[in-house]
């Protein structure tokens, strides 16, 4: 038996059937039908009971899922380790953030480590979950949190403050009795919904979003108030901030990487770059000052 067997035992299992687990293995579902039956008859045993909801793995099943994963643990633990034993800062460079930090924050200093370091790609991965850094879904991640995995290491680089901002004409308006724009509840754990609920007249929340990204424009449309991350609306100028700085909304900015790529020349190039970068903007994602670079 081959890895490959592994892998498409392992998809079935966790994917509950064929066609899932053919497309993360991007092979055909006829290919995967042919595979598996090809699998069972070599070890001349039943991996999985078909039912019409889907792939049960039998308890032979099981054991050969657990043998994969413990596979893949190697060779993704032998991937990392070759990877931060290079010495030069060159190669492909994968850097997660939600969407709202890219767009507002990260572009101009990507720009400036791209000509400071012309020898590393760079892959922006836009996503809101936090993504597996053990796997490698990417090498380096950029988040806010109050509380990031004990199994990554990095820094906080700065706390991200947030207030309540509005178009001018909302400013001498009753806050409570205020149309609201807010993240939704899948955000931050619905920290913001409950700052909301506190603070609004019932039913006064006239839009939701599932990520940060449009909650600022959303607020200059004159759609209503809402929480903002100051580096985000202080230099708007169609936006006033009509609270102070809400420290229950404020959360960790953390740069951070898995333990065995932090010796990757790559990886740490762009982490001690990216701390200075920061560094300049702390005053503006702290809500204190209006950076200009």
């Amino acid at each position: 038996m081959d890895w490959d067997d592994f892998r498409l035992v392992r998809a079935v299992g966790e994917a509950g059937g064929l066609t899932r687990a053919a497309e993360e293995l991007g092979i055909n579902p006829s290919t995967a039908f042919r595979r598996l039956a090809g699998i069972e008859a070599a070890l001349e045993t039943t991996l999985f009971d078909r039912h019409r909801a889907g792939y049960a793995p039998t308890a032979a099943g099981l054991v050969m899922m657990g043998a994969a994963a413990r596979m893949a643990g190697d060779v993704e633990r032998f991937t990392r380790e070759l990877a931060g034993r290079d010495r030069n800062p060159v190669g492909d460079l994968r850097i997660t953030a939600p969407a709202s930090l890219i767009a507002d924050m990260l572009m101009p200093s990507l720009a400036r480590f791209s000509r400071r370091y012309p020898g590393i790609r760079l892959h922006g991965i836009v996503a809101e979950e936090a993504l597996n850094l053990s796997r490698r879904d990417a090498d380096v991640a950029l988040r806010a949190s109050d509380a990031p995995p004990a199994t990554l290491v990095g820094r906080r680089l700065a706390t991200i403050a947030w207030a309540i901002y509005g178009r001018s004409d909302f400013a001498e308006r009753d806050r409570a009795a205020c149309p609201w724009v807010v993240p939704g509840e899948s955000v931050a754990g619905g920290r913001f919904t409950r700052f909301v609920e506190a603070r609004a007249v019932a039913d006064r929340v006239v839009l939701t979003l599932n990520t940060v990204l449009g909650l600022r424009e959303a607020v200059e449309a004159g759609l209503g108030i809402g929480p903002l991350p100051c580096w985000s609306a202080d230099d708007r100028p169609d936006l006033v901030r009509l609270s102070g700085v809400e420290a229950e909304l404020g959360a960790g900015l953390w740069l951070l990487a898995h333990p065995d790529l932090r010796q990757s020349a790559r990886v740490r190039a762009f982490m001690d770059f990216m701390a200075e970068e920061i560094a300049a903007l702390r005053p503006r994602i702290e809500g204190e000052a209006t950076a200009s670079r």
